[in-house]
């Protein structure tokens, strides 16, 4: 019997659905309970129940908790082609401003236990980075934007509860991912100097640290 390749039928699924919902991106009224449900369960194949994150071939992020005014600043990026990623961009496209808010504020209102799995001995290294920044390379606090807490505010996202692994991925390809319209700047190029500034081990203890955060 012949096996068909994993990668064919990832792909064939994404045009599948991309095809199936492109209807939604002519809608901008209210979206129905309906729709908001088959969006929300098709997302969960990706970023886990719950939205919590998932570990596959590559980390997914957790989009539970997360402030809406980012994600839907992330989505509209993928859109634009602002940040690059080829799957994202075809679920982000087809998606109406309504069903983009609806599922903004459905992911806020998430909060389950995060996955963790960074290291905790890098954990409180970490925690110092994040209160206190890297003064000598004029690193400033992360507290200073996404909040003491970690869980952001408006166009800030929340990073508690990240996983770890996600976190160093995004920061080490900081501008090979985002700020990719240099006409048309975001919040990203407030991030740009930041993620350059850090070293991989400063990286990896901040990541370790916001993963433990509820």
């Amino acid at each position: 019997m012949k096996h068909t390749n994993p990668r064919f039928l990832f792909v064939a699924s994404i045009v599948m659905i991309c095809f199936a919902t492109t209807g939604e991106a002519e809608e901008s009224g209210a979206v129905s309970p309906r729709d908001l449900q088959a969006k929300i369960n098709y997302c969960k194949t990706c970023h886990g129940v719950n939205a919590q994150g998932f570990r596959g071939a590559y980390p997914m992020p957790r989009l539970a908790g997360q402030q809406p005014e980012y994600l839907e600043n992330q989505l509209q990026a993928f859109v634009e082609r602002r940040r690059t990623n080829p799957v994202m961009f075809n679920v982000a496209h087809v998606l109406s401003p309504a069903m983009l808010k609806g599922l903004s504020a459905y992911f806020k209102d998430l909060n389950p236990k995060p996955l963790g799995g960074g290291s905790k001995e890098l954990a409180a290294a970490g925690k110092k980075i994040y209160d206190e920044g890297v003064p000598e390379t004029n690193i400033p606090p992360c507290a200073s934007c996404h909040g003491p807490d970690a869980k952001g505010n408006g166009p800030f996202p929340r990073l508690a509860g990240q996983l770890y692994d996600y976190i160093e991925k995004e920061l080490g390809n900081w501008t090979r991912e985002r700020g990719q319209d240099r006409s048309n700047p975001d919040n990203s190029a407030l991030m740009e100097p930041i993620a350059h500034g850090l070293t991989a081990q400063q990286i990896s203890a901040v990541a370790a640290y916001v993963s433990f955060l509820e």
